[in-house]
């Protein structure tokens, strides 16, 4: 039995809403890409700021970057002048982004302390503003991605959705905690129900989402139309393939093979070489090598050795010989 139902973003349909959450220095192009090989309804680029989109830096193009294997895609932006956000959203259309969202979640004081972010959710005016200057200025759908509030004494989430809906949001995305929470203590699913029952718009629960298991509590707790995977993908890009199958009624989808994840790992890290260049992209990829390797025995030390290492040819073997004594050709 399916526990998802297809949604319509504007004229977009998601046919099994288990979405990737933007997350900065995580979600670029060649993990999105990925993710989206294995199974994800959408995917949503890293957040980004809509100054920068609009003098169009090289990391701004960077994260805007997408493959045609992800369409429809979502570019998400940051910031808080109704001007920058509707000429952001407009650059990007114009690319060919099918969706807009708008970060009104995001905690990291360097973009709070910029009003944007979750702090908007401290300036219901602001925020207004900044949804209707972006629906205007666009023909394709936006949505807004938000916390509960900023604190557990102003829990504004309701609010604020049914203010997004006023002014022509098609999806609201809530994460089940607090600004001043960042990411402590447990995401509150419940809580999303409010949301949910503010709006007749869909809604997506999000936080804590790292089983196939906990998909389907925060589905029964929030009341929600799907959910959003963030920092249960680090590593296995394959999650959100697996919890699709899992809540569309397909069955359990077993981890990949070593010799798969392996083959992964190695194809993010050359994608992210020839995205970045050598040094940047070298650096960048070691979280993610980090995140793959996790539970396999000696891993710890292995990341200690690998870490400081700059040559990627040489990153590569270290993988190839950690990982050798795991695959299955060498256990034949």
């Amino acid at each position: 039995m399916s526990l998802v139902k297809p949604i319509s973003i504007g004229p977009v349909r998601i046919d099994a809403p288990v979405i990737l959450a933007p997350m900065t220095g995580v979600t670029d192009l060649p993990f999105r890409k990925i993710v989206k090989r294995f199974g994800a309804g959408l995917t949503v680029s890293e957040m980004i700021a809509s100054a920068a989109a609009i003098r169009e830096t090289r990391q701004s193009l960077q994260k805007a970057l997408w493959d045609p294997s992800e369409e429809p895609v979502s570019l998400q932006l940051a910031g808080c002048s109704p001007i920058e956000m509707a000429e952001a959203a407009k650059l990007n259309e114009q690319r060919g982004a099918a969706i807009i969202d708008i970060n009104m979640g995001c905690p990291v004081r360097k973009v709070v302390n910029g009003d944007a972010g979750s702090a908007l959710m401290r300036d219901l005016p602001l925020a207004a503003s900044l949804i209707k200057a972006t629906v205007k200025a666009v023909s394709i759908p936006v949505t807004v991605k938000m916390r509960m509030g900023w604190c557990h004494d102003s829990l504004n989430a309701p609010e604020l959705a049914r203010i997004a809906e006023d002014l022509g949001a098609r999806m609201i995305t809530v994460h089940g905690r607090t600004r001043n929470q960042m990411y402590k203590g447990s995401a509150d699913w419940a809580f999303v129900r409010r949301v949910k029952q503010a709006v007749s718009l869909p809604v997506i629960v999000n936080g804590d989402i790292c089983t196939r298991e906990e998909a389907r509590t925060a589905l029964e707790q929030s009341g929600a139309d799907g959910v959003m995977i963030g920092r249960g993908a680090y590593g296995r890009p394959w999650l959100l393939g697996q919890v699709m199958a899992d809540l569309s009624g397909g069955g359990t989808r077993p981890d990949p093979s070593l010799d798969e994840q392996l083959a992964t790992m190695l194809e993010q890290y050359d994608a992210m070489q020839s995205l970045y260049g050598r040094q940047t992209g070298v650096n960048l990829a070691r979280k993610h090598l980090g995140w793959y390797t996790k539970g396999l025995p000696g891993s710890a030390e292995f990341r200690n050795k690998v870490n400081f290492v700059d040559d990627p040819v040489t990153v590569v073997a270290m993988l190839r010989e950690f990982y050798a004594p795991f695959l299955s050709r060498a256990a034949a």
